[in-house]
C-alpha cells in the first residue's frame, strides 16, 4: 500500500477516529479510522488519490439505510458536503451530498412540483439515485434527467436517464459501487406553492403516524417481497416488539427494527436473522435485507 497524500487538498474536512454512531440515522457503530466532508469539486481528485493509495474506502450520504460494524471501520469514510440546489427553468441541478428534504423544499419555493414524495425520505440525493429511492406513488426515475458521477480514477461522466437501468431499489449504481455520483438534474413541472407545500405536509403527516420516526431505525428494514409485504409477514409471524438486546421490532411498524437505546450493530443483525427465519419458516418467503453494512456490500 502507498501513502496517501492529502496535501494538495485545500477544502477536506478530516476527521480521524471518528464515532460513526454520530452520522448513522441507527445510531450505533464503531469508530471510521479516518472520516472525510469532501467538496463536491474536490470529490473527484480525493477518490483518485484513495485508489491510487490503495486505501480501503466506503462514501456515505446521510447514513439512513447503512450499518456499522460495532469494531468500526478500518479505513476512509467519504461524505460529499452539501450545498443549494440550482434551478434553471423547470430544471433542478443539485449536488449528490444535499438531502432530498432541502432539495424537495428548494423545488416548492420555487414554484416547481414533483418533487413533494421525496421530502420525507432521510437520505441524500447520492444515495436516492443508487437505490431509486421513492415513496406514495413517486420516485426518483420519474423526475431524474441525468447524473454526473466519477470513476476510481477520478474521471468525471455524465450518465442519462436511460442508461441508470433503474428497477425497484435497483439502478447502474448498485450494480457499480466503485463509481461515486457527483451531482444529478432534476425536471419538474410548475406548480402553486400553496398546493406544493400542503401535499408535502400531508406526506409528512401520514408518515408520522405510520413510522416509528421517534426511534433511530435505517427505515425500512427489508425490501418489498414480490406479491407481499415485508412489514405484514413479520407481524403476521408475531413479531411486534420481539427484541434482541437494543434493537427491536418496531411495535408501530413491524417492517421498521429500531434502536431502544443501546444497541448494537450486532444486535441488529441478530434480530434481521431471527425475522428471516422466522418468516421463512412461517410463510416460505425470504427477505432481503434493504439496509446494508457501510463497505461490506
Amino acid at each position: 500500500m502507498k501513502t496517501l497524500d492529502l496535501s494538495a487538498f485545500e477544502k477536506l474536512n478530516i476527521l480521524t477516529d471518528e464515532p460513526m454512531s454520530e452520522h448513522i440515522s441507527f445510531r450505533l457503530g464503531g469508530k471510521a479510522n479516518r472520516f472525510i466532508i469532501a467538496d463536491e469539486s474536490e470529490a473527484p481528485a480525493l477518490i483518485a488519490e484513495l485508489n491510487r493509495a490503495g486505501e480501503r474506502y466506503a462514501v456515505l450520504g446521510n447514513g439512513t439505510n447503512v450499518l456499522v460494524r460495532d469494531e468500526g471501520f478500518d479505513g476512509t469514510i467519504v461524505k460529499l458536503a452539501s450545498a443549494e440546489p440550482v434551478i434553471n427553468g423547470n430544471e433542478l441541478t443539485v449536488c449528490a451530498g444535499t438531502s432530498l428534504a432541502l432539495t424537495a423544499t428548494a423545488a416548492a419555493e420555487n414554484e416547481l412540483t414533483g418533487m413533494e414524495f421525496a421530502h420525507g425520505i432521510p437520505g441524500t440525493v447520492g444515495g436516492a439515485i443508487m437505490m431509486n429511492a421513492g415513496a406514495y406513488g413517486g420516485e426518483i426515475k420519474d423526475v431524474l434527467v441525468s447524473t454526473v458521477y466519477c470513476d476510481p480514477q477520478g474521471k468525471t461522466h455524465t450518465l442519462s436517464l436511460e442508461e441508470h437501468n433503474f428497477g425497484y431499489r435497483q439502478s447502474f449504481f448498485k450494480e457499480h459501487p466503485e463509481l461515486l455520483i457527483l451531482r444529478a438534474t432534476f425536471r419538474l413541472s410548475r406548480g402553486d406553492k400553496t398546493e406544493i407545500k400542503d401535499k408535502m405536509a400531508e406526506l409528512a403527516r401520514r408518515r408520522r403516524e405510520s413510522q416509528p420516526l421517534d426511534k433511530p431505525s435505517a427505515g425500512s428494514t427489508f425490501k418489498r417481497p414480490e406479491g407481499y409485504f415485508a412489514g405484514k409477514l413479520i407481524q403476521d409471524s408475531d413479531l411486534k416488539g420481539f427484541s434482541i438486546g437494543g434493537a427491536q421490532v418496531s411495535e408501530k411498524h413491524a417492517g421498521f427494527v429500531i434502536n431502544t437505546g443501546n444497541a448494537t450493530c450486532s444486535d441488529v443483525m441478530a434480530l434481521v436473522e431471527h425475522i428471516q427465519k422466522t418468516v421463512y419458516d412461517n410463510f416460505g418467503v425470504m427477505l432481503h435485507r434493504e439496509v446494508k453494512i457501510l463497505g461490506e456490500e
